[in-house]
């Protein structure tokens, strides 16, 4: 029987990626060409293509601004994730400021569908080893699982010691959180991230299959992958800043959509709420 994957979509803007976002503050947002309606809609055709359901991990500044666009994706049979309200990093928060931006988030996108939201996945996959905290305050607001750990190292996130594979956290005396982490293949000593946003764009495509290979075969584990709307949009404005963050954002852009066909094509995608029973205590 093949491996059901767990396919996920992090609704928000271009310039709400963090290569952006840290150049082009929230105060310039209103001023710039937004585009995350029209990709949106490009990504829930592309899926409907393929007779695919996914997770969108919404923004909530995208709900509070585009509140139809939340509806559709719901009534296309997608599930509905929390994707934070603002896009800052959790380990950038006090335990407070990130419990009223997720309630803020939260409530929006319960508002714009009428259904309770259970998954959440951080901006950036910031839950690190300094905000496994936020784990805690998601488990007290009702969520059931996360999916914002991603055990590799990166200068931006990463806790490579963390599982590879779905696991239970305990947040307290009585509660836990379940945690889809993001993919990896472990090659000797080191978890190498392979399936979503950049490293699905920048990486050959033969590295991503044998990545899915060892995975789903050896492993008997699914894959979580994930991706932007912005991502599959080369013509986006082309905005001035640093050479990482240029490289980061707009590499391969003309060549996702085809990228994430593929996998379509291959792989078996669910939503992420129909892999939380693959989660044991």
């Amino acid at each position: 029987m093949a491996i059901k994957n767990g396919l996920s979509v992090d609704v928000e803007d271009y310039f709400h990626a963090e290569a952006i976002a840290a150049h082009f503050g929230r105060d310039n947002w209103q001023a710039m060409e937004s585009r995350v309606v029209q990709n949106t809609h490009r990504v829930l055709d592309l899926l409907g293509e393929h007779h695919t359901r996914a997770t969108f991990f919404v923004l909530g500044w995208v709900a509070d601004r585009f509140p139809n666009l939340v509806r559709e994706i719901h009534a296309r049979g997608h599930e509905i994730g929390c994707h934070s309200y603002w896009h800052r990093l959790i380990y950038k928060l006090t335990p407070d400021e990130f419990r009223e931006d997720t309630r803020r988030a939260k409530d929006t996108i319960e508002s714009s569908t009428g259904s309770k939201v259970i998954g959440y996945r951080a901006p950036s996959f910031s839950v690190t080893k300094d905000s496994l905290w936020a784990l805690e305050i998601l488990s007290e607001m009702g969520f059931q699982y996360d999916s914002s750990i991603f055990p590799i190292r990166h200068d931006l996130y990463g806790m490579p010691d963390h599982s590879r594979f779905p696991c239970v956290h305990k947040t307290g005396t009585q509660d836990q959180i379940l945690e889809l982490p993001i993919s990896t293949w472990r090659i000797g000593d080191l978890n190498l991230p392979f399936g979503g946003g950049g490293y699905l764009r920048i990486l050959p495509l033969a590295y991503t299959r044998l990545a899915f290979r060892r995975l789903n075969n050896s492993e008997q584990q699914p894959a979580i992958v994930y991706f932007h709307p912005w991502e599959i949009d080369p013509e986006q404005p082309r905005l001035t800043v640093p050479l990482r963050s240029r490289f980061r954002h707009y590499t391969n852009l003309s060549r996702m959509r085809k990228r994430v066909s593929s996998l379509l094509q291959n792989y078996e995608f669910v939503p992420l709420c129909e892999l939380l029973h693959q989660i044991g205590d």
